[in-house]
């Protein structure tokens, strides 16, 4: 499944509009502007909540939880990973993804036991950020739009 993520132009926050590739909004993305931990809700179009997204505070590394039908999620950064960012998302049971790419080229690849399940690329040319993601078939695809969403906090904390 191809989405995209649009960042709303005139928000404070970090409010996005997720649509699929035929321009039909899919989810709705929340900001929560004065938090201290970069929290953002992701809602259904029925306004359900399906996930929370916030990074830890203490952590060596930049780290992202992410909570779905009470199910906790982290996100970890790897602490010594030159020329490339690479991530690991700790998931119940053995199905850990790894997420590699770099936060300069917008370029990510999901990856679950070495096969390539997401891939993401970010547009330069819109006027606010804009993330295309192309997702296998028989995915989480709402884990991996969280992962994404994610990944755009720690792009935005690390380019100050």
């Amino acid at each position: 499944m191809r989405y995209v993520i649009r960042e709303k132009f005139f928000h404070l926050g970090e409010d996005s509009v997720i649509t699929d590739d035929a321009g039909t909004p899919r989810f709705q993305v929340d900001g929560k502007l004065f938090s201290l931990h970069d929290q953002l809700l992701m809602r259904d179009m029925a306004g359900n909540e399906v996930a929370e997204i916030h990074r830890k505070l203490i952590a060596l590394a930049a780290t992202y939880e992410i909570e779905r039908k009470g199910v906790e999620v982290e996100m970890r950064k790897q602490l010594f990973s030159p020329f490339i960012d690479r991530y690991t998302v700790n998931v119940p049971g053995p199905d850990d993804l790894s997420v590699a790419g770099s936060l300069f080229e917008h370029e990510y690849t999901f990856q679950r036991a070495g096969t390539v399940i997401a891939t993401v690329s970010k547009q330069w040319i819109a006027l606010t950020a804009t993330y295309g993601v192309e997702i296998a078939a028989g995915e989480d695809d709402v884990l991996i739009l969280a992962c994404v969403l994610a990944l755009d906090l720690a792009e935005d904390r690390e380019q100050g």
